[in-house]
């Protein structure tokens, strides 16, 4: 069966006719869509030319209009300049020579579509300019509306539409949105002039403007303008239509769209594409307006009627949540046919996208027309539950489950909640916008969220709408509260793709953003600095702190919440189900980064598959520390074979329960490698004792001692001074007192019948002889317990690649060596030339900032540089050594970029803090399932 809105003659365009004739013509000129991009030159592409796989050239809003006019959904007639064009004109300063003249030849096919002329006096043509990079960036650019209205345009949209005050109430809102986006003018010199109007006819909405208020508020804003701009507002509708052109393509280098490029991660150099669209209206009267839907709860994941409508008004009015909106299902008593054609539609959609879609409509005198669609943005357990819902509904694969959930989503689930036992005084509640627990001094602008932030503070930002200028201070925010707005509306949309925390359209609330202070029911004032809280799962707002407990996604992992049990909801469910997925799918093994027994166990709680890197050095802190301070300072064998008989016994004791914690799998133990000055007394503490003992002419021979050997030991920089293998090389015994103990303890566990699976790493190997020497003495040792007590205990001994020398001649090493563990910290150090103590805090803001790095090469690997010789080294070793064991025991391990990058050259297992073990699971099945459809492809 056909669905009703694939047929013109099904369109009812009340006041624009014409646009059914349009809408027919052009889809019968449309051709069939290919999945790449048009061999033809050019800057210029009507909606019946693309698709939704040209996001790359007609961003994501042009592709989709596109997509849409090949579905036959009501889409208003209109064109889209590339990102190419935006790009030429970025890297130029100048639009491209051929632009002008592509945009006037579908200027004039889209005018003789509308059969009107654009700001023709007496049956004007508007149109909208937006703009539509292939990432979605909420609100971080420009749009403008109703372009072509002039002073006499207006009078004939009046005469058109049989509505005077539509018409002026169009033409105030043309002004006020190119005067601020378009000419710079302070948007709250508009603002304030509305609310004036407002005052001064004593009302509360400006629905409630009358057309002869709205005519002086038109004369307001020019005059405004021509203050402001120096300029008065362009009459000339080709002019407006151009400068609004250029200044979408000037909007993606505005600071707020950098801002947020960098936090999403999202390229500078991709450009945005422009669309021009025939302007269809919803602030006709009550029988128009506009919203915004989802095919499903962007917040929660469950299947329902969500959005937000709003009537007589148009699309800046439900994301700016200047006016606060009604449900989306309200539509149903109000306008039942648009209802029922939008719901028809969207169901379309979500089987076409085969996911959640987020689409904006426009009601104009009870007919429906469709201004956008997009993949929507969604909460970290939406996207679990989307995920297995579309699998159970047979429109996605596991595989492509997979790639519809992340690492960054998970990690966000395990977050604690708050305590739903604890007393509390509750003072509000808003929409739950995007879920979490979020505490925090309430500030009342961006400026000082991020002032306080960045001097420590945690802060709740508080505000009666936000806009793209606000972007720093909810980054800076712990969480967002507005007493405006639903979900949505910028703040709604922005926190959700960030992962904040966020309450919207809290209207009990009055907050003061000049007084800086927030009244509550009851009368109690929030000042500035006052402790909130917030929780975005269900939209209670509380004074004070509210204590937190883990997640329930936390206590799944642990084992204390069983999927399929009484208790597990539904997210649960769905976090278990992606997880048998992922270990299904996955090649790369995960093991855990730990130095104790309770940290093991828990690491296997959590899906662990072994121990990556055991830190031997943190075995020796407290009561220990002063048995290798006499070790290092020892100046005779004796005390030095004393402190090694000392500590053989401490290190057998650890190693026999981490065995024991983690039977049966891996368990890669690196030897001591501390930077010297970790074990050695503070040279300053020390010297101030000595002059103070001198002064006094007190006994001071120990310390005086004991002062010249760390002055002989001290060194300028330690991380690169005598550690790791050179250390063990340096003391006699030391590491040959380690393997000793890492052996009796598993030739114990095997005498009670265990199954110890102890591998020896050698830190900070730069030469393969460094590695043969110690080598060489721990076989001895080996053998030595082995003849002792008669266990085959199969240790194999392997070493750190954490230096570039040793990537370098990896082939070399691997002759020495049965495994490689890069580690990936140190190597980053190394590569960079980076102290990572001193450059994160120095100057890593300012690289941040200024895009000289993405992210930070400690977070997530420098693919070009560090992981090049990761992938050097991982192919060395294989030829020399086929069956080499290779892994990664730096925290990038568990960032989920970085697996991806550890799949792809090979690695057998990475490595990571056991909280983090989850995050790395997933990540390792999404990388294999990512790979095998690049594969089939």
């Amino acid at each position: 069966m056909t669905p009703e809105w694939t047929s013109p003659d099904a369109f009812d365009l009340g006041m624009f006719p014409v646009v059914r004739a349009a809408t027919a013509s052009s889809r019968e000129s449309r051709t069939v869509s290919e999945n790449k991009e048009p061999h033809v030159a050019k800057f210029v592409y009507d909606f019946t030319e693309g698709n939704k796989d040209l996001k790359d050239l007609l961003g994501g809003k042009g592709a989709n209009l596109a997509e849409m006019t090949n579905l036959g959904l009501p889409v208003p007639p209109g064109f889209t300049i590339t990102t190419k064009a935006c790009k030429v004109y970025l890297d130029s300063g100048a639009e491209p020579v051929a632009l002008r003249d592509e945009v006037s030849a579908h200027l004039d096919a889209l005018e003789t579509q509308m059969s009107k002329k654009l700001g023709q006096p007496d049956n004007p043509l508007l149109v909208s300019v937006r703009s539509g990079a292939k990432f979605s960036m909420p609100g971080m650019m420009d749009t403008v509306l109703n372009i072509g209205l002039s002073d006499r345009s207006v009078k004939g949209l009046a005469e058109q539409a049989g509505d005077e005050r539509f018409a002026w109430d169009s033409y105030r809102r043309l002004i006020q949105m190119f005067g601020k986006t378009v000419l710079g003018v302070d948007g709250e010199l508009f603002e304030e002039a509305l609310e004036a109007a407002k005052a001064a006819k004593k009302v509360h909405v400006d629905t409630d403007l009358e057309a002869a208020d709205l005519k002086k508020l038109v004369t307001k804003f020019k005059r405004i303008v021509k203050t402001e701009a120096g300029r008065d507002f362009p009459q000339d509708p080709r002019e407006q239509m151009d400068l609004a052109i250029e200044a979408v393509f000037n909007s993606w280098n505005t600071d707020r769209a950098k801002l947020y490029r960098r936090q999403e991660r999202i390229p500078g150099d991709l450009g945005t594409a422009v669309n021009v669209c025939s302007m269809v209206f919803g602030n006709l009267g009550p029988d128009s307006g506009t919203g915004v839907a989802f095919t499903r709860d962007p917040a929660s994941g469950h299947q329902g009627v969500y959005g937000d409508y709003l009537q007589n008004a148009q699309g800046e009015d439900v994301v700016a949540g200047i006016r606060n909106t009604v449900p989306l299902a309200e539509l149903e008593s109000i306008d039942k046919k648009s209802y029922d054609q939008l719901m028809q539609i969207m169901e379309t959609l979500e089987n076409h996208y085969k996911d959640l879609c987020d689409i904006e409509f426009t009601i104009e005198r009870g007919q429906l027309w469709m201004l956008q669609t997009r993949v929507g943005k969604r909460t970290a357990g939406a996207a679990f539950r989307i995920a297995t819902q579309l699998v159970d509904q047979g429109l996605i694969d596991e595989a492509e489950a997979l790639q519809r959930v992340s690492g960054a989503q998970l990690a966000q689930l395990m977050f604690p909640r708050f305590d739903e036992e604890a007393k509390v005084q509750q003072v509000g509640r808003g929409i739950a916008a995007s879920p979490g627990a979020a505490v925090g001094k309430a500030v009342f602008d961006s400026y000082t969220a991020v002032k306080w932030s960045r001097s420590g503070e945690k802060v709740i930002l508080v505000r009666r709408e936000t806009n793209p200028d606000d972007l720093d201070g909810m980054i800076a925010a712990e969480g967002i509260l507005t007493s405006r707005g639903g979900k949505t509306s910028h703040a709604a949309v922005v926190a959700r793709g960030m992962g904040k925390t966020c309450v919207c359209g809290a209207e009990e609330l009055e907050v003061d953003t000049k007084r800086r202070r927030m009244t509550v029911p009851g009368g109690h004032v929030v000042e500035e600095g006052d402790v909130i809280s917030i929780d975005g799962s269900s939209g209670k707002v509380y004074l004070g702190e509210v204590p937190v407990v883990p997640s329930p996604v936390v206590e799944y992992f642990e084992g204390r919440m069983h999927a399929g049990a009484q208790d597990a909801d539904e997210l649960v469910e769905a976090v278990h189900r992606i997880m048998a997925f992922a270990d299904r799918k996955r090649r790369l093994r995960v093991r855990a980064n730990a130095d104790n027994a309770e940290d093991a166990l828990r690491a296997r709680r959590f899906g662990a598959q072994g121990i990556g890197l055991c830190r031997t050095e943190h075995m020796f802190l407290g009561e220990r520390r002063e048995m290798v301070e006499r070790l290092i300072l020892a100046d005779t064998e004796e005390v030095r074979e004393a402190a090694l008989t000392e500590l053989l016994p401490l290190q057998k004791k650890d190693f026999v329960e981490l065995f024991a914690a983690m039977d049966g799998l891996p368990v890669t133990v690196r030897l001591l490698d501390p930077p010297l000055h970790e074990f050695l007394p503070d040279i300053t503490e020390l010297s101030v004792r000595v002059a103070l003992a001198e002064s006094r002419q007190e006994p001071h021979e120990n310390e005086l001692r004991l002062l010249q050997a760390v002055h002989r030991l001290h060194e300028q920089n330690p991380m690169l001074g005598l550690r790791g293998v050179r250390l063990g090389l340096v003391i006699p015994g030391l590491f040959t007192m380690q393997v000793r103990a890492i052996a009796e303890a598993a030739a114990e566990r095997k005498a009670a019948k265990g199954d110890p699976r102890a591998e020896i790493m050698i830190p900070l190997v730069g030469t393969v002889q460094e590695l043969e020497i110690v080598r060489e003495e721990a076989d001895q040792v080996i053998a030595e317990v082995e003849a002792a007590t008669g266990a085959q205990l199969k240790l194999t001994i392997g070493t750190m690649i954490e230096l570039p020398r040793a990537a370098l001649t990896a082939g070399q090493i691997a002759e020495a060596a049965e495994f490689f563990s890069f580690g990936t910290n140190d190597l980053t150090q190394t590569v960079w030339g980076f102290s990572r103590d001193d450059v994160e805090a120095s100057f890593f803001t300012a690289y941040l900032e200024k895009g000289i790095f993405g992210v930070s090469p400690f977070e997530t690997i420098d693919k070009d540089g560090v992981g090049s010789l990761v992938k050097l080294a991982a192919e060395a070793g294989r030829k020399t050594r086929p069956d080499l064991k290779l892994g990664v025991c730096g925290e990038h391990g568990g960032d989920p970029e970085s697996v991806h990058f550890f799949h792809e050259v090979g690695l057998d297992y990475v490595s990571c803090s056991p909280f983090r073990i989850p995050v790395a699971r997933l990540e390792a099945g999404r990388a294999a399932s990512e790979s095998a459809g690049s594969d089939h492809r």
